[in-house]
């Protein structure tokens, strides 16, 4: 069975939040192995300098790629990663399968990912020209992997 992982940095807090992703991960069970690791979110200082932003960064990004496999076909979101309709993301969720075991998505901090994260990554993906909140971003791409499936599987949900 084909494994996604998603590498998030921060906790959900709200409970009818994390209910909606656990109904995400239970439809996604019959499709994939899915596992989700929190990597803990480091506090920015109210007056936090670029040097003390680009430690926060540096920190998050070791603790993210410390988490990724070595044959991990890596995603990472991020604002300036292409912008995709859910049939290419599919497609690509696919062809990705072919090649490797594991496809891993990165959701970053509140401040950017690593360059060395965004680096290790084959695709950079937007999820909009918009912003969201990040325990929103967690639920949209788990509501877009489970999409990816049905698409692959030639099951109605995608219209």
């Amino acid at each position: 069975m084909p494994e996604i992982k998603i590498i998030a940095v921060g906790k959900i807090k709200e409970k009818f939040m994390q209910s909606a992703i656990d109904e995400y991960a239970k439809r996604l069970s019959r499709f994939c192995k899915l596992n989700i690791v929190e990597i803990p979110d480091r506090p920015i200082p109210k007056n936090a300098s670029p040097a003390d932003e680009a430690e926060i960064i540096r920190r998050e990004g070791e603790d993210i790629l410390s988490k990724i496999g070595k044959n991990d076909f890596v995603i990472s979101l991020c604002v300036e990663g292409s912008l995709l309709s859910s049939p290419t993301l599919a497609a690509k969720i696919a062809s990705a399968f072919n090649s490797f075991p594991c496809i891993t998505f990165i959701i970053g901090g509140s401040l950017e990912l690593a360059d060395e994260v965004k680096s290790r990554s084959r695709l950079r993906l937007s999820m909009s020209e918009m912003t969201f909140p990040h325990n929103l971003a967690r639920l949209m791409l788990l509501e877009q992997i489970y999409r990816a499936f049905k698409i692959n599987n030639n099951e109605t949900y995608h219209k």
